[in-house]
């Protein structure tokens, strides 16, 4: 018997921006015992009073097909993509990372925040605090080589996805 491998996936999902919607989608997940790796939500068209929320999560595609299924039958769910299967798509992520450092790690950890490209938004004699942005990945390595640096205190605002090109989700 051969078992489906297990993949990431990036859903959008268009809903009404009210009490409640948001509770429904991850009720949705929970109840069935599916993981979310990354949430984030916002009201995206004040007018029609609309929210976008970009989940990320894994399964085989069987489990993922039931994802997509399920919330498309949510009552304020208007629409559902999943950016993995649905063509190119941009995802990028922000963080906060707070770093404890003096004398040499000090020096390196700026060395390794200008190859990262991240910023420095915070400092006081003992620590920094930098913002990235950037793919999950490269996050990802940020944070595993600050770590041995001194590293004391991650926020991170969880992926925000998009499709690429001229159609709307």
């Amino acid at each position: 018997m051969k078992m489906d491998a297990v993949q990431r996936h990036t859903f959008a999902v268009l809903v009404d921006n009210e009490p409640g919607v948001l509770a429904r989608v991850i009720g949705l997940f929970s109840g069935r015992g599916y993981n979310i790796e990354s949430l984030t939500v916002a009201q995206t068209d004040a007018q029609r009073g609309l929210s976008r929320i970009t989940v990320v999560t894994s399964g085989t595609p069987m489990i993922i097909e039931q994802i997509k299924a399920q919330l498309g039958r949510l009552v304020p769910v208007h629409k559902v993509a999943d950016l993995t299967l649905g063509g190119p798509s941009v995802e990028r992520e922000l963080a906060l990372i707070k770093v404890n450092g003096s004398g040499e790690k000090r020096v390196e950890s700026l060395r390794i925040a200008d190859i990262f490209r991240a910023k420095v938004v915070d400092s006081t004699i003992d620590s920094f605090v930098f913002e990235i942005t950037g793919g999950t990945d490269k996050i990802d390595a940020f944070i595993q080589l600050m770590s041995p640096l001194g590293l004391i205190e991650v926020a991170r605002t969880g992926a925000a996805a998009i499709a690429r090109g001229s159609q709307p989700l």
